[in-house]
């Protein structure tokens, strides 16, 4: 898994059966992407000049770092290709127009587009691929996105709790495990993309290491109120979001009505719309559980996990729910959205729906993902 905020690939190798419908991993690696690489899919995240060309070129080294990953756990564990029945591979989101999206025509076509050479990561490994997950619920007429509330629900569901799990990516999303077993989830707005695009301004870091930066500062409460003004973040039902609407312009576009702020400041005022509207959308949800109390645990993973400015926040917004890392439950932040994936090649392989309708708003169940045999 390669997220929105571009900061490198985690894989785990997960091995299912025995009873544990989430699989059990037991091995994980990562690396980190090449500079030149993460810059050319950064540009590509706009349009611009020659863009198959420097996409199909992106797509094939972001396959080769892949493949290194891939050959990582096999060293770790002592397992040969032969042994593994696929990669789950996402590939990278450059563009995400679901169903809605502001910037599609009355007459066209949703599309999601992730970046990714398939047969050359099969190629390279020699281990099946299982890749472009998000299709075929884009075309059963779904946001194509998050599709990992159906692996949330069996690695951390529990029977007349309601549960909430936040991965704060690029950006965040929410799933929400209600009481009375009903499923629910969405793209709540920016997790880091905005934090890090501005922390990589001002500071020349690629992120707020722990939050440290932005706690200095003074949240701005006009400017917060104009970005949680948006329309996406009063949309409702199925919703999804990306880079191409929560970028740094974005930023700029707002921050232009509000002249003479000092960076930190503006640092501290994205870690609240952060918090803000995450913690907006789990009051939203009807969790099954008294009014105003919500759901009993929240649960945080994602790079975002690490930044205890966001996690004080969303303990602070949401005082009848106990805030927590996916860590505590024995799955290291890092290790749970490669999981989801390795959980939906499976289901791939099975021939079993992976998308939940509940949440994409597709016209039901579909298989996901395209295969690419060894």
């Amino acid at each position: 898994m390669s997220g929105t905020s571009l900061d490198g690939v985690d894989g785990v190798l997960v091995e299912f059966g025995g009873g544990t419908e989430a699989g059990r991993v037991f091995a994980d690696a990562s690396a980190p992407l090449p500079e030149p690489l993460r810059a050319l899919l950064l540009d590509l995240q706009q349009p611009g000049p020659d863009e198959l060309h420097r996409a199909a070129q992106a797509g094939a080294a972001l396959a080769d770092v892949y493949a290194a990953v891939v050959e990582q756990l096999l060293e770790r564990s002592g397992t040969a290709p032969s042994q593994v029945a696929a990669i789950g591979a996402h590939g990278q989101t450059v563009r995400h127009m679901p169903p809605g999206h502001p910037r599609l025509g009355p007459h066209e076509a949703p599309y999601t587009l992730q970046l990714l050479a398939p047969a050359r990561l099969a190629e390279a490994t020699g281990i099946a691929v299982v890749a472009d997950f998000r299709s075929r619920d884009i075309a059963a007429g779904g946001q194509g996105a998050p599709l990992v509330p159906a692996f949330h629900r069996a690695a951390f569901g529990l029977p007349g709790m309601a549960v909430g799990v936040v991965n704060i990516g690029g950006i965040a999303n929410l799933t929400a495990l209600c009481a009375d077993g009903a499923l629910r989830g969405f793209d709540t707005g920016p997790g880091n993309v905005l934090l890090d695009g501005w922390c990589a301004r001002h500071t020349g870091a690629r992120y707020d290491a722990g939050g440290a930066w932005g706690r200095q500062g003074r949240v701005v409460p006009a400017l917060l109120a104009e970005l949680l003004a948006d329309p996406y973040f009063g949309r409702t039902g199925a919703r999804s979001t990306g880079r191409d609407h929560f970028n740094l312009a974005w930023l700029d576009e707002r921050l232009a009505r509000h002249p003479g702020l000092r960076p930190v400041d503006v640092q501290a005022t994205l870690a609240a719309l952060t918090v803000d509207s995450i913690a907006r959308a789990v009051e939203g949800v009807p969790w099954g559980t008294p009014a105003g109390t919500g759901p009993q645990r929240l649960w945080v993973c994602g790079g975002g996990a690490h930044n205890r400015a966001l996690l004080d926040g969303l303990a602070q917004r949401l005082p009848a729910t106990t805030v927590g890392t996916t860590a505590e439950l024995g799955w290291p932040v890092q290790w749970v959205e490669a999981a989801a994936f390795a959980w939906l090649a499976h289901q791939t392989l099975l021939g079993q729906p992976g998308n939940a309708t509940e949440v994409t708003g597709a016209r039901g169940p579909r298989i996901l993902g395209a295969i690419y045999l060894a």
